[in-house]
């Protein structure tokens, strides 16, 4: 027995017939390629975002590519952005020819640190780009006031984080644009790849709409170079099967963090915390140890899955080297890279699940602090 890191199946399980029957429909319909599910599942997000533009594609790439270009970012431009977050945050920014300025984090949530991003704007920069990261919101109304500011746009990497908040406004619905990830592993997930662009303004979502599609709105006339990007019909319609049940699946979530904490885990290692003010979703729960290697060592031991997320920081990685940063530069960062580890999350965690993680990591070894993420 094991208690593994994510558990895809035991949440679509109950699900099954009502899958198979939504992909029947699509099979039945011959409609594979932006059908009546994509377009329902945009209006249904859209709502749920307050009337926001939603425009599905390929996956959450290709959404912070087509988003950043639909922003008029290109070569010249800066972006600044977060370095402990999944490569494609950064890649997107390159892809469109921009360059990334990484600004270190604030050690409670992961997110960008609002005072680092007001000192890196320059004349160059056009966007920032905070992620909400595991599922904690960035801490947005100081960020919000820096693009303020300077008069800068601000597009919001969500993809870990439908149905999170940040002083009860949802992710996604306080930038000029947002993205979303439908991957499986995510707390929002389709059975394959998947993503979607929202916009506050109608204009930008017409254009998100025209990009996706080669730069075109009637496959004739071809107005910009775009992309073929679209999510897929299939995957929409079991995207649609799984909406209904984000909310609780979001909240079994979080009852799971609250098992860690009571089954005495934060004696062994610092627990996640949450900002004042924000709605954490967990799609990962990650906790800090010195000895990371040890902690893991000890878990594995036990049949307990872990994983290491973002263990090279962005500004350390070898395809950006010639932006001149290097070790120290981003201290946060950094220390979290080298000390922050994944734990078991997922909506059917038990808490006979949580004890025997607890178990675990009560043989390895100790661990400078423990408690709450300070």
């Amino acid at each position: 027995m094991t208690v593994p890191l994510m558990d895809i199946r035991a949440q679509y399980a109950p699900l099954r017939a009502d899958v198979d029957a939504a992909i029947a429909g699509v099979l039945d319909s011959g409609r594979f390629i932006l059908g009546p599910h994509v377009a329902a599942l945009e209006e249904t997000v859209g709502e749920r975002l307050g009337g926001r533009g939603c425009v599905g594609v390929a996956n959450g790439t290709d959404a912070l590519a087509i988003a950043l270009q639909a922003l008029d970012v290109g070569p010249g431009d800066e972006v600044i952005t977060s370095p402990y977050t999944f490569y494609a945050t950064a890649e997107a920014i390159a892809r469109v020819g921009a360059t990334p300025v990484f600004c270190d984090i604030e050690p409670v949530g992961f997110g960008i640190d609002p005072d680092a991003v007001g000192a890196a704007v320059t004349a160059r920069t056009r966007v920032i780009l905070p992620v909400h990261i595991f599922g904690q919101p960035a801490d947005m109304t100081p960020i919000l006031a820096v693009a303020e500011r300077h008069g800068l746009a601000v597009l919001e990497d969500a993809a870990q984080a439908f149905g999170s908040a940040d002083s009860g406004r949802q992710v996604g619905t306080m930038g000029d644009a947002a993205i979303f990830s439908f991957f499986p592993t995510k707390n929002f997930p389709g059975i394959g790849d998947g993503g979607l662009v929202v916009c506050r303004e109608a204009a930008l979502t017409a254009r998100v709409r025209r990009l996706r599609f080669h730069g075109s709105t009637d496959k004739v006339t071809f107005e910009e170079v775009g992309y073929n990007s679209r999510l897929d019909e299939i995957q929409a319609a079991v995207i649609r099967v799984f909406y209904p049940h984000l909310d609780d699946w979001n909240a079994r979530r979080a009852r799971a963090a609250a098992m860690y904490e009571q089954s005495g885990l934060g004696e062994h290692v610092r627990l996640p915390a949450v900002r004042p003010g924000a709605t954490h979703t967990y799609h990962l729960f990650m906790v800090r140890h010195d000895d990371r290697d040890g902690l893991r060592a000890a878990l594995a031991d036990a049949g307990v899955s872990s994983a290491v997320y973002y263990g090279v920081p962005l500004h350390l990685q070898p395809v950006f080297a010639h932006l001149g940063y290097g070790l120290g530069d981003l201290p946060v960062a950094e220390q979290c890279a080298a000390t922050a580890l994944a734990l078991p999350m997922h909506p059917n965690l038990t808490r006979e699940d949580a004890a025997r993680v607890v178990g675990a990591a009560t043989t390895a070894p100790a661990g400078a602090g423990s408690g709450t993420i300070r």
